[in-house]
């Protein structure tokens, strides 16, 4: 419940604590936040805002990345989304803030 950082990883490994995901995938080699100066990281995503109970579906449109080809996801050892416990600031290198990784998931093309 609550206010998430949410944000995609550049490896596809999902184990606990999921640091094995590295780190915020951004292959254009930016700083973080979508308030940083020249944009940030392509793997920034807004925040995501869960309630307090129930299901909770989003769909989110990223600009700049694929699946496969330029800025792919999908290359020689994958990618992950990562939900982090608190809210992303949307400036603070690298991570805006958004402490601990409490969720992962691996990217796959179907």
């Amino acid at each position: 419940m609550g206010g998430h950082g949410i944000h995609l990883h550049e490896v596809g490994k999902c184990e606990p604590p999921f640091t094995s995901a590295g780190a915020h995938f951004n292959p254009t080699n930016r700083t973080h936040g979508f308030k940083a100066s020249g944009g940030g990281h392509l793997g920034d995503l807004p925040n995501l805002d869960l309630p307090a109970a129930g299901a909770q579906r989003f769909e989110m449109l990223v600009a700049d990345v694929t699946l496969r080809g330029r800025n792919a996801l999908l290359d020689a050892d994958g990618a992950s989304i990562i939900v982090h416990t608190t809210r992303d600031d949307y400036v603070t290198d690298p991570a805006g803030n958004s402490g601990g990784r409490v969720a992962c998931g691996i990217i796959i093309q179907r």
